[in-house]
């Protein structure tokens, strides 16, 4: 059995290790926050110590064999009910899945701080920190530069070529989602087409090439940032 000092030392840790992560979701003012996550930690780190050395005096009993990896298992499966309860889902986009995994990973911080991986508990925290942290900045100019894109023209009646326009506009045809065209008014049409993972720069360039086609008198762009499953 470990001494109560090295127990306490186990806890605290494990409670400050949380808290990081912790403050890392509540800058973000997310439900789980500072001590969702220092709970989750210190929890998992007493099941571990639990698991590890407070059957001793049963495994000396003869006959007796227990396996201190079985509660270990049970926090990682126990704690995904507790990160489900961080995901919401509003409207086609699920938010959360980010503050789940940490809770998630936190868990593991606390079991290993339990079973006295101190550096190993340490440093998954620091890399779960850069992760949240460091890594956000590139996955947002990442997904600024990809976006959705509703381009509505209105042309005169054959003006455009529904055939040609993927090389008027020089983009994939794995780009183009939808297109659509309606007779409009006097004489003339109302394409609809809906671009995705296209850039701002390609956004331009579209509705520039477009404006210059005979026959095109006005275009119009509806321009909305792709989101993932993830929260900001």
């Amino acid at each position: 059995m470990i001494a109560n000092i090295e127990i306490a030392e186990r806890l605290a840790l494990a409670a400050l290790l949380g808290s990081l992560v912790g403050l890392e979701r509540e800058r973000l003012l997310w439900a789980a926050g500072v001590r969702t996550h220092m709970l989750v930690s210190v929890g998992s780190c007493l099941l571990m110590i639990t698991s590890a050395y407070g059957f001793q005096d049963a495994i000396q009993q003869a006959h007796v064999v227990l396996d201190p990896s079985r509660i270990a298992a049970q926090v990682v499966t126990g704690v995904g009910f507790l990160g489900a309860g961080s995901i919401l889902m509003r409207g086609n986009v699920v938010r959360g899945l980010t503050t789940a995994a940490s809770v998630w990973s936190v868990a593991a911080i606390g079991l290993a701080t339990g079973g006295g991986l101190w550096f190993a508990a340490i440093l998954t925290t620091v890399i779960i920190l850069v992760i949240l942290v460091g890594v956000k900045p590139l996955e947002e100019a990442y997904r600024a530069r990809i976006q959705s894109v509703v381009l509505t023209i209105e042309a005169e009646r054959g003006a455009i070529d529904l055939d040609s326009i993927q090389k008027l506009l020089g983009v994939r045809g794995g780009q183009i989602k939808r297109i659509s065209a309606l007779p409009g008014s006097h004489g003339h049409d109302r394409v609809t087409l809906h671009l995705v993972r296209v850039s701002e720069s390609d956004i331009r360039t579209s509705i520039a090439r477009l404006k210059e086609e005979p026959g095109v008198h006005n275009v119009d762009a509806d321009r909305k940032k792709v989101r993932g499953a993830d929260e900001k």
